[in-house]
């Protein structure tokens, strides 16, 4: 496995265009939900890659304070289809917690969790805030994780 993390100045259009094209793939496609995925916080984000035998396998953002929450967020997270199973999501978020861990200086992360992936991130030091809401009609719900310093 290949791990690169990248801010978007750094991404190669080929890269970017595999990025999009998962995001397609899984958000749009695989969970029938049309929305508009590119909103402008890509440019601000670090794109943290995981590719398998060149093939991204999986993904996530990182975005800064500020950008989408008053902390540093995670968001479209995501493992392929065919690669899920194989704990590539556990590796994905470990590896977003320690990158934000060594890069800012927030204490608070928060993401907003499709709701079926609560135990998930609570694995992960997650814990839900609040209630439930519809995000392009999938249930979800904010949570955040406490950073040790």
């Amino acid at each position: 496995m290949t791990i690169k993390i990248k801010d978007f100045n750094h991404l190669s259009s080929a890269q970017l265009y595999a990025i999009l094209a998962l995001r397609s793939e899984v958000f749009v496609v695989e969970q029938n939900c049309p929305y508009q995925d590119i909103d402008n916080l890509d440019q601000e984000a670090q794109h943290v890659c995981f590719y398998k035998k060149g093939e991204l396998v999986a993904y996530a953002r990182i975005l800064p304070a500020g950008t989408t929450f008053d902390s540093t967020s995670i968001g479209r997270f995501l493992v392929k289809k065919t690669h899920r199973q194989k704990h590539l999501g556990h590796d994905l978020i470990q590896t977003c917690l320690t990158f934000i861990k060594e890069n800012y200086s927030s204490s608070l992360i928060k993401i907003s969790a499709q709701q079926y992936l609560i135990d998930f991130y609570a694995q992960h030091g997650f814990q839900t805030v609040g209630e439930g809401y519809l995000e392009d009609d999938i249930p979800h719900i904010e949570m955040h994780y406490e950073r040790e310093e």
